[in-house]
């Protein structure tokens, strides 16, 4: 990684303070859909924290709840009950665009359509957020994510002329550029072939040991959660279990209680 990429030191956030400090945290929480009969708890009193500076993943089998929980942690879904704290902030006590301020500064996003424009080059896709927000970027920060990423051959290329595993690099680059606080990838290899995942992930692993990231990613691959430092599982829209510093052939072992 390049010289330009070394973190800065960090001012204290707002979450910061006696005990352990906190990236995210869900209190609580409840997330239903539908009425009466029909009625879903997607999320039934999940209590989480996620701790800054590691990548953590979310596991479960179908319907568990891990998406809807990252989404919410996001701020990208509402709870209805409950609390969720980002950045410091609750917030339910934020308004619309509060929340969209919030989400633009201090969050990036990966996901597993890689969301690039496709008559932009790598460069403005990377670039965009920021250049939406009529924000400047670090040159320093940049140079050294787009080392990171091993794109700089591929600024000028447009999504059509990249690999499946570039486009999703790209999609890291523009979630890094901005310095957020808190990286959410929500099954961000699942379009990608074995090669292409591992690069992906090897590539999420770097930020966090490399640029302090704190990274929040939702899958269904054990592979893919043994490049995690902690594992929180969802079965039935509540917290079932968790695994610090886990291995795939750990992961594998777990899961095979999701069908007993």
């Amino acid at each position: 990684m390049s010289p330009h990429a070394a973190p800065a030191e960090q001012d204290e956030s707002p979450a910061d303070g006696p005990g352990s400090p906190v990236a995210a945290r869900a209190i609580d929480a409840v997330k239903t859909y539908g009425t009466g009969d029909v009625i879903v708890r997607a999320l039934d009193g999940v209590s989480v924290d996620i701790a800054p500076g590691a990548f953590t993943a979310v596991m479960g089998p179908s319907g568990s709840g891990k998406s809807t929980l990252v989404h919410c942690l996001a701020g990208l879904d509402t709870l209805t009950s409950g609390e969720i704290e980002l950045g410091g902030q609750r917030l339910s006590s934020m308004s619309e665009n509060e929340l969209t301020v919030l989400r633009r500064d201090h969050v990036g996003f990966v996901f597993q359509a890689f969301n690039l424009i496709p008559t932009l080059t790598a460069l403005e896709n990377i670039r965009l957020p920021s250049d939406l927000a009529g924000r400047d970027l670090d040159p320093g920060w940049l140079d050294g994510v787009i080392d990171a990423v091993e794109l700089r051959d591929r600024l000028t290329h447009r999504p059509a002329e990249l690999s499946g595993g570039q486009q999703q690099r790209v999609a890291i680059a523009r979630s890094l550029s901005g310095r957020p606080e808190i990286v959410f990838a929500d099954e961000p290899t699942g379009n990608l072939d074995t090669h292409s995942a591992s690069e992906v992930l090897g590539l999420l692993r770097r930020a966090v040991d490399e640029f302090g990231q704190t990274i929040v990613m939702v899958t269904h691959d054990p592979v893919a959660a043994g490049y995690s430092d902690r594992i929180i599982f969802l079965i039935d829209g509540h917290v079932d279990d968790e695994m610090l510093e886990p291995s795939t052939a750990q992961v594998l072992e777990r899961m095979k209680r999701f069908r007993d």
